[in-house]
């Protein structure tokens, strides 16, 4: 993959000369395995063709000049003050900027150096569409500080450090699976991640399906208490259902058959949350089994089934995501299609047979934008390989 070629161009017109280097960190999709990782479950996400582009040199001082390409807007901090999260001239950070910001207060907590940095950002992938915009930013940044200072940590602690400053600096509590696949991607391949153990493996996708994105148009709506009371509600349910199985620290320590003998031990409310995380995970690891077996039909009907699982059991899904969803279903060539994301927004996944992709992208936007009275930006994507660099060339 080749660097945007305006990037080059507004280093140039920022600070005078050409980049040091250029970093690459790709958004990710993931085909099953949603809200599953709270309870320590398994995923199985994509790093995705969609990137944010970083163009960096070392700056004489310990100032870092961010030039945000897409905003049109620039900032300057110092990486003396990260502690205050204010710019240089004592004005609070702007919130896209605390990801930068945060990655370099964590990866000089983690005792790294750094150099002061004079860069320009820009990315394809979408914000607020459940594409994980956040931490490719974290780990495109994190890459060009690593190379800049000429030092290096292995993948996993790095995505682990990106993961504290989203967590610990910017205030946002994700899990792990985001900046990890941003960093570890393979071409052609999805990654089954336990979200407790951090132990992966990569599984191949199979070579006559495409991977279709469909972005609904509509930003994501999970408000923070909606997110906190799902999240309390598996804790909850994981601490019942601990009562008659003592080896129960998390629901992805339930089985499926565990929890129909148990059920009873939790209140109504909380039966559906429950039997979603037990049901996903059973899903994820049968999901990388099959594709292993380069059955992709088994894994689409997976897929469907989990959406119906995120729709009617968590209840994250929107209008949008399942009109989306059911379009897909009768269109030729679909295999499997599910939101992805924290859903009440964003995009959905589809799993097609890749003669007829190119139909298939035409035929959902027509029909979503009939039947919503709406957009959806629709597009075949691919698995490509985690983050790194690439040649500064014009």
């Amino acid at each position: 993959m080749s660097a945007p070629p305006n990037l080059l161009q507004a280093f140039e017109r920022e600070f005078g000369h050409l980049p040091r280097l250029i970093a690459r960190a790709p958004g990710r999709v993931n085909l099953l395995g949603e809200h599953v990782d709270y309870s320590d479950g398994w995923v199985l996400p994509v790093a995705i063709d969609r990137c944010a582009w970083l163009a960096a040199s070392p700056s004489q001082s310990t100032e870092v000049s961010i030039h945000a390409l897409d905003l049109g807007e620039s900032i300057a901090f110092d990486l003396k003050g990260l502690e205050d999260k204010l710019d240089l001239a004592g004005e609070d950070l702007p919130a896209w900027a605390l990801y930068p910001a945060g990655v370099a207060w964590a990866l000089r907590h983690a005792g790294h150096a750094l150099t002061g940095m004079q860069c320009v950002l820009t990315s394809d992938v979408p914000i607020g569409s459940g594409l994980s915009s956040s931490a490719a930013i974290e780990v495109a940044f994190a890459t060009a500080w690593q190379a800049l200072a000429d030092w290096q940590v292995p993948p996993m602690a790095l995505a682990q450090l990106c993961q504290h400053a989203e967590n610990d600096y910017v205030g946002v509590q994700c899990g792990l699976m985001d900046q990890f696949c941003s960093l570890h991607g393979i071409r052609d391949h999805a990654l089954c991640f336990d979200t407790r153990t951090h132990e992966w493996e990569c599984v191949p996708l199979p070579a006559e399906v495409s991977l279709v994105i469909a972005d609904s148009g509509v930003r994501r709506r999970l408000g923070g208490s909606a997110y906190n009371q799902r999240r309390a509600a598996c804790e909850q349910a994981a601490r019942l259902l601990s009562e008659r199985l003592p080896n129960v620290r998390a629901l992805r320590d339930v089985t499926p058959s565990e929890l129909q003998e148990h059920e009873q031990a939790l209140p109504p409310s909380l039966r559906p949350i429950a039997e979603h995380v037990v049901s996903e995970c059973k899903r994820v690891r049968l999901g990388a089994e099959v594709l292993k077996a380069g059955d992709a039909a088994s894994f689409g009907k997976l897929m469907f089934e989990g959406h119906a699982s995120l729709r009617d059991l968590y209840e994250v899904s929107s209008p949008e995501l399942d009109a989306l969803v059911e379009i897909a279903s009768g269109i030729p060539g679909c295999l499997g299609a599910r939101l992805t994301g924290a859903g009440f927004g964003g995009c959905t996944i589809n799993l097609v047979e890749a003669a007829e992709a190119s139909a298939f992208v035409d035929r959902l936007a027509a029909e979503y934008q009939r039947k919503m009275d709406r957009e959806a930006m629709v597009w075949i994507s691919r698995a490509v390989d985690g983050a790194g660099l690439v040649p500064v060339s014009r």
